[in-house]
């Protein structure tokens, strides 16, 4: 039997999907960029985290079982979205993981509403968009997907062809926004949560010196940059050793 416990609220005219399960101290997890909450269970047991704590995992506006019928999808906006959900569950306080497109809104959480955030975890951010970086999303944007992409991403984004293409477009206007992705070592400066920053020493969006320019701005901040480590280092033959070093730095005091 499933402990998860799925539902749908509304947020800014969108449905927004998440999932609860276990009880205690609050921990948001937030998925990556064309991932959906079920990332979550190819990184954590769900089940022993539930033991210890309320999780909640949403599916980002338009990824997933959330929609995204209007305004425009910024990193910001999807930090007003989990500020929110917090509101409408009545949590004035949680700890949170991001992953990538879930780590820059928690950058944008934590600035916009410190107080909000107790610790957090931060894998694959960056505080702005080089334009090699920038590069690489318009690249993103233009490429050609084949059937089995097309096929892979049915399987998580249950809203129709349509969304999945409008995904897949997105890199295009991170590239072109100046704004979004902006932080500064005074606005890194307004974060009052401990935060350990995890990056990959091979990862071709995020040079390393972005990660150590967060850990430098961020006043109560740890860097652990992963050996051979791409976009992401929490999969696969990573995952053991990240669970290994962020379960205790949720559960520090």
């Amino acid at each position: 039997m499933s402990m998860a416990n799925g539902r749908t609220i509304n947020i800014d005219g969108n449905d927004l999907y998440f999932e609860e399960r276990g009880s205690g101290p609050p921990l948001l997890l937030l998925h990556g960029f064309t991932g959906t909450s079920g990332d979550w269970q190819h990184v954590f047991d769900l089940g022993s985290l539930a033991a210890s704590y309320r999780v909640i995992f949403p599916d980002a506006r338009g990824h997933g079982r959330s929609t995204h019928r209007n305004g425009v999808f910024t990193f910001r906006r999807c930090a007003l979205d989990v500020i929110e959900l917090l509101d409408q569950l009545a949590i004035e306080r949680v700890h949170a993981v991001g992953m990538s497109l879930g780590a820059k809104t928690l950058l944008h959480v934590a600035t916009i509403d410190p107080s909000r955030v107790g610790r957090m975890i931060v894998v694959s951010a960056s505080p702005r968009f080089p334009e090699t970086t920038r590069a690489l999303f318009r690249a993103a944007a233009s490429a050609p997907h084949s059937p089995e992409d097309w096929e892979g991403m049915r399987a998580l984004h249950v809203h129709g062809d349509e969304q999945i293409a409008a995904l897949w477009k997105l890199p295009a206007s991170f590239a072109a926004d100046p704004t979004d992705m902006a932080f500064t070592a005074e606005r890194l400066g307004a974060i009052t949560a401990p935060t350990l920053v995890v990056a990959g020493d091979r990862d071709p969006l995020y040079p390393v010196e972005l990660a150590v320019e967060l850990y430098r701005g961020i006043p109560h901040a740890a860097l652990w940059v992963v050996p051979e480590g791409g976009h992401g280092p929490i999969f696969h033959e990573q995952r053991e050793e990240f669970v290994r070093r962020a379960l205790p730095f949720l559960r520090a005091s």
